[in-house]
């Protein structure tokens, strides 16, 4: 800590993103003091982190905190991606969220002979009570060494590109078969680019089915609350997307647009790329999924009674194009004319500032439902946190809440003092005696 006096809170919020917000509501309506810090603006990440045609991947009457709706904008429709982050401006103007923004967190350690934790930032110390650390999971953009920078092709971060003007001319190679992924790569094909898209293991829900969203089905079915991923799924992305009004993502239907596909992107060498043989399986277990999900939907429809609307195409597979019978496993960049690589290949963590006992060898989260090992120390914003749901906006705002709850009993326990030892209490055999 440095010699300037530290201001002093009993929560601070790291980051005022959708998980600081939501944090920030909780606190508030406990009445606990807390600050909410946050290096850029609230919801920088929607705001310049995101693709300019990004829309959310949910409807918007469930994409969104319980206590506010989205102002004109149909129930059904997807927020682009402003609108998501004016809804969390708004949202914490409406209870007066004390975010300060433009300062950056720079390192929290334990407080020396003081409960609490001494934390540097880059407008002067702090000390906090407990600290929350709601930076999420989507922190530092992952691009795996597999195609050196040096090999003469435009290569950026899918969190990095905004529209395909921004890429030179030129066929472009998208890697990851997410919601990410399968959005750029439609939105480079619609703009006359020629695509290739590395796919890897996914799931792939049904935007709709019979009528509702696949997040009214995932909810009626239970499915947001799973509390761990399948084994050998914890690192499956989901390829769903809002954009265009939304639509169920088939990749035989990408193919057919004019994308080439090809499976995971494993190695470079000579300016040819070596791709594995895995596309078909992970297109058949995508299949797998998405079917598993439908058959669970009708049955539950015929188990209610419900009047729904049948959609028996729905189940019906398309055959395999030549791209999954007879895959390309490896690809002449320049010869097919490719000269961009956006890597929408997910996120890695840094808390590199959390100087506490809470993190793992890897700088990963140690954590139960965003509560560390560490007393006083506590994360939010985290994949699986709690349940399926908890990446999701509505999904964090409950999980908020089982935080706010568990700083509130904290709190009861320091506020714990015992009743003062009276003589008779001390010895209750020699006062009876007396008597």
């Amino acid at each position: 800590m440095s010699s300037q006096e530290a201001e002093v809170t009993e929560v601070l919020v790291v980051g005022a993103g959708q998980a600081g917000v939501a944090m920030s509501e909780h606190l508030t309506g406990r009445g606990i003091p807390h600050i909410v810090l946050e290096r850029d603006r609230i919801a920088e990440r929607w705001r310049s982190e995101r693709w300019d045609s990004l829309v959310a991947n949910g409807p918007v009457w469930h994409d969104r905190f319980p206590g506010m709706e989205f102002d004109g904008l149909d129930q059904d429709a997807f927020a682009p991606k402003d609108r998501v982050a004016e809804y969390f401006q708004r949202y914490a103007e409406r209870f007066d969220a004390p975010v300060r923004c433009g300062v950056a967190v720079e390192r929290v350690r334990k407080a020396e002979g003081a409960p609490g934790f001494d934390v540097d930032t880059s407008a002067g110390p702090i000390r906090a009570r407990y600290v929350v650390a709601a930076t999420g999971a989507f922190q530092v953009p992952a691009i795996p060494p597999v195609v050196p920078a040096d090999a003469g092709l435009h290569q950026i971060h899918s969190s990095a590109y905004r529209n395909p003007g921004q890429l030179p001319a030129g066929g472009v190679l998208v890697v990851g078969a997410g919601s990410s992924g399968v959005q750029i790569a439609d939105e480079l094909r619609r703009s006359g680019r020629d695509v290739t898209l590395a796919v890897g293991p996914h799931d792939r829900p049904p935007q709709r089915y019979r009528g509702r969203n696949f997040v009214w089905w995932l909810g009626v079915l239970g499915l947001w609350e799973a509390s761990a991923p399948p084994e050998g799924a914890e690192h499956v992305t989901i390829a769903v997307s809002g954009a265009n009004g939304g639509r169920t993502i088939d990749f035989r239907d990408l193919d057919a647009s004019g994308i080439r596909l090809v499976g995971r992107a494993n190695s470079y060498s000579d300016g040819v790329l070596h791709f594995g043989d895995d596309l078909a399986r992970n297109i058949r277990l995508g299949d797998e999924n998405y079917l598993s999900l439908l058959r669970a939907a009708d049955a539950y429809i015929e188990r209610n009674g419900l009047d729904f609307p049948a959609e028996p195409e729905a189940h019906r597979l398309g055959p395999d194009p030549a791209s999954v019978t007879s895959p390309t496993l490896e690809l002449d960049l320049a010869a097919a004319g490719i000269t961009s690589i956006v890597w929408a290949t997910g996120f890695t963590v840094d808390y590199g500032w959390l100087q506490v006992d809470a993190l793992d060898a890897q700088g990963r989260p140690v954590q139960q439902r965003g509560v560390s090992p560490e007393p006083g120390i506590y994360f939010l914003g985290l994949p699986w946190q709690s349940r399926r749901g908890s990446s999701f906006i509505w999904g964090v705002w409950h999980d908020a809440q089982y935080l706010a709850d568990q700083i509130e009993i904290q709190r009861g326990y320091l506020r714990y003092q015992p009743e003062p030892v009276t003589a008779a209490a001390a010895d209750p055999v020699g006062a009876t005696a007396a008597a």
